[in-house]
């Protein structure tokens, strides 16, 4: 194999390797059940670990079943310290959040308990589409 292959081949996986999506940083906040209707797929029961998404995000419902993982990053305000348990949760896009805000995403309340203590009530995150 000739030398240009070889820095051909190695350009392309580096290129692949730094290719990784970026998350997008946020906030989240949780709402209770009933989680039906959702705005995505009305009375069709889609679990637990789902996630109303602000305006920007469901894009007129274009969002309805993507998956996002989602991580809690710290607080947003002085009652809990430390709100976060160290883990990410995987939820799909059932539902549009009217009341949030850019970045912000809307949890059921069983997700948000994964990454942080719900006494948080709201918390900053990182989620990137899975």
């Amino acid at each position: 194999m000739g030398l240009m292959t070889r820095a051909f081949i190695l350009i392309a996986m580096v290129a692949c390797l730094t290719s990784v999506a970026h998350a997008i940083a946020g906030q989240a906040t949780f709402y209770t059940p009933p989680y039906v209707p959702s705005s995505c797929y009305g009375f069709e029961d889609r679990g637990v670990m789902i996630l109303a998404a602000n305006s920007g995000l469901f894009n007129n419902r274009a969002a309805c079943g993507q998956r996002y993982r989602v991580t809690c990053t710290g607080r947003t305000n002085d009652g809990v310290l430390q709100p976060c348990t160290g883990r990410s949760v995987d939820v799909t896009v059932v539902d549009l959040c009217p009341g949030c805000n850019p970045n912000q995403v809307d949890l059921s309340r069983e997700a948000f308990q994964v990454i942080a203590n719900p006494d948080a009530g709201r918390i900053n995150i990182e989620y990137n589409r899975i």
